[in-house]
């Protein structure tokens, strides 16, 4: 005899359909690929397959609950297991999407926090096979939450929260994150999970985490046309959208760093146009990894590059053409390359409530050129670039 739950199947069944509908379309549109930023579509790309199994695992869960037979018990029990692991990598994904996307990589904190609440709930689920912590099926085959199921839940949260608030920090200080707007994929999460935490029977959790990341895949499309798509440093069109911001505000204090790679033409002569785009690529890592979200680093032209720093002082110029300098410096002792990096750079702190882009771009460049110019006085200038 099958007892009666209050689930309606034919709901649960729709609702996951559509879910690995539109999980399916991005997969099949390659949607999740970015241009330049591997690691990023690679995580996407496991975020998404976990989804879409989660989608798949969820109407059995719902049809086995209360049907008699150890089939049916078998079922419910791996089925709802899988989606309690799901919550998880949700949580853990979404926290590294966001701490890669804004600091380029994961911090050994994050490492260590998903690590301790991935041993925790491991732990649980062993535990729950020979005593039900989690969850139980009862005699009856019929599904019943306990104790633990809200410590998955506040874990999920925890980590979702969490990114949200490494992004909140982050956008006050980065403008360009305009284009990965976080609360647009972790709201539907967030919603979802509440809403089917608390009221049983209601199965929208899968269905919102397809389309938390089909907004993400959205957002991240959008923002690669602000992307140079080499080196994966920003475009020409960020930089005249952040000079369009900052003269419809009244008072924009910046820092701007013109950077040129010296001997340029020499590595594409010498040594090939790929080996010369390897060489953006690197020295767009190193401004990159220095200047994190402190600021935005921009392709310009050719081989010419343009960061701005977001707030600045009187020392952020030399403090950072410092750091840029000195790593270049440690990649060209440990580089296998034929050849040596090397970039003129110069800039200043500017408010471009007093001067037009213009004005500034003009002394910036003019700032980079004399740096390049003490450069060739040295080096030989053919190999100018």
């Amino acid at each position: 005899m099958i007892v009666s739950t209050g689930i309606n199947i034919t709901s649960v069944f729709v609702s996951d359909f559509i879910g690995i509908l539109m999980l399916t379309l991005i997969l099949s549109t390659r949607g999740f690929v970015l241009p330049t930023r591997k690691n990023e579509s690679n995580l996407l790309f496991v975020l998404i397959i976990a989804t879409l199994i989660d989608c798949l695992v969820d109407p059995f869960a719902y049809y086995c609950d209360a049907r008699p037979g150890v089939f049916n018990y078998t079922i419910s029990f791996i089925a709802n297991s899988i989606l309690y692991i799901h919550n998880f990598i949700v949580g853990a994904g979404v926290l590294f999407l966001v701490s890669i996307h804004i600091h380029k990589k994961i911090s050994h904190f994050h490492k260590i926090l998903v690590s301790v609440i991935f041993i925790i709930e491991a732990t649980m689920l062993i535990v729950n096979i020979f005593k039900p912590i989690i969850f139980k099926i009862d005699e009856n085959n019929v599904y019943h939450r306990l104790g633990g199921y809200m410590l998955f839940i506040m874990f999920g949260m925890l980590l979702v929260l969490y990114g949200l608030v490494i992004y909140i920090i982050a956008r006050v200080r980065d403008g360009s994150l305009r284009y990965f707007p976080v609360w647009e994929f972790l709201l539907p999460i967030t919603f979802c999970i509440i809403i089917q935490t608390l009221f049983y029977g209601i199965s929208i959790q899968p269905t919102g985490f397809a389309l938390s990341f089909t907004a993400i895949v959205i957002s991240m499309q959008h923002e690669s046309l602000y992307i140079d798509k080499l080196t994966g440093a920003y475009n020409r069109y960020e930089l005249d959208k952040l000079i369009d911001i900052s003269n419809r505000k009244r008072k924009r204090i910046f820092a701007a760093i013109m950077l040129d790679l010296n001997d340029f033409k020499r590595i594409n002569d010498t040594y090939s146009h790929t080996e010369g785009d390897n060489a953006l690529i690197v020295l767009v890592n190193i401004i990159t990894n220095i200047i994190q979200n402190n600021g935005v680093v921009i392709r310009f032209a050719g081989d010419e590059f343009i960061v701005i720093i977001n707030k600045a002082d009187e020392n952020t110029v030399s403090y950072y053409s410092k750091k840029i300098n000195d790593s270049i410096e440690e990649y060209n002792k440990t580089s296998d390359k034929p050849y040596q990096l090397s970039a003129a750079i110069g800039g200043d702190i500017f408010d471009i409530s007093d001067e037009n882009s213009t004005d500034f771009m003009k002394k910036i460049d003019q700032l980079m050129y004399i740096n390049k110019s003490e450069y060739y006085k040295t080096h030989d200038r053919r190999g100018q670039g």
